[in-house]
């Protein structure tokens, strides 16, 4: 569609004569300028975007589906998102290096627009995300190794966001884990609340991290990140042991 032109008052000169072609005055055609360079400088970015150009700026954010609280849907702020995938980025110190993302498709988003290249699979139960085509996996925490046989002991980056803060579903979240996880040297990182701190450390053998996690909708409950490898300085170093 074509951009509208905005109404522009006192545009003509001479509006009185009707022998001479209406002229623009100076006002009007620098503001005429004005806006068909805003349309342009539009048309850009818009082109830009759908062709997947572009980094991704400190303050960028990426667009996500509506949360399903339904579902237990709450999707990480901008600011742990972007932590988090720099995180996982960091681990990832081969391009052959796999990732897997169960249950937390706001890390995998941000990971594609900070590098498109790399390898992450999204386990998800929401089919809305089947919009990222073979990056998908439909993924059901109930049947927790109903999956297909390719994908296991093939991520060397496995992170995890049980969506309920049961001891059942970190237990079947568990069973996931060992089963996407390369037997070495695997790199694992939970995301779940403070109450599943000792569940967590007799599970998977995970500490907890000083960073916080946030969600955009501002839960009540404390979250944390916890990992089975010292990130040294990264994600705020590991807790001090009580």
């Amino acid at each position: 569609m074509e951009p509208q032109l905005p109404t522009i008052k006192n545009v003509f000169v001479n509006e009185t004569d009707d022998d001479d072609p209406p002229a623009l005055s100076s006002h009007a055609l620098a503001a005429l300028k004005e806006f068909l360079e805003e349309q342009r400088q539009s048309l850009a970015n818009h082109e830009t975007a759908e062709n997947g150009e572009g980094t991704l700026e400190p303050e960028s954010e990426v667009a996500l589906v509506t949360e399903d609280w339904r579902l237990s849907q709450f999707w990480y702020d901008p600011e742990t998102a972007r932590t988090l995938s720099q995180e996982v980025l960091s681990l990832c110190s081969h391009s052959k290096y796999k990732v897997a993302c169960i249950a937390c498709p706001t890390l995998y988003a941000y990971l594609k627009k900070f590098d498109p290249n790399i390898s992450v699979q999204l386990l998800e139960y929401d089919k809305r995300f089947e919009q990222c085509g073979s990056d998908f996996t439909f993924y059901d925490y109930n049947q927790p190794e109903d999956l297909p046989l390719e994908l296991k002991y093939t991520y060397h980056v496995v992170i995890a966001d049980p969506p309920y803060l049961s001891k059942e579903c970190l237990e079947k979240v568990t069973q996931t884990i060992s089963f996407l996880a390369q037997p070495q040297e695997s790199h694992l990182l939970l995301l779940t609340g403070e109450v599943q701190r000792d569940r967590a450390a007799e599970l998977l053998g995970l500490r907890a991290c000083n960073f916080r996690p946030r969600h955009s909708s501002k839960l009540g409950n404390e979250f944390r990140v916890f990992t089975n490898y010292d990130p040294g300085e990264r994600l705020g170093g590991w807790e001090q042991e009580r």
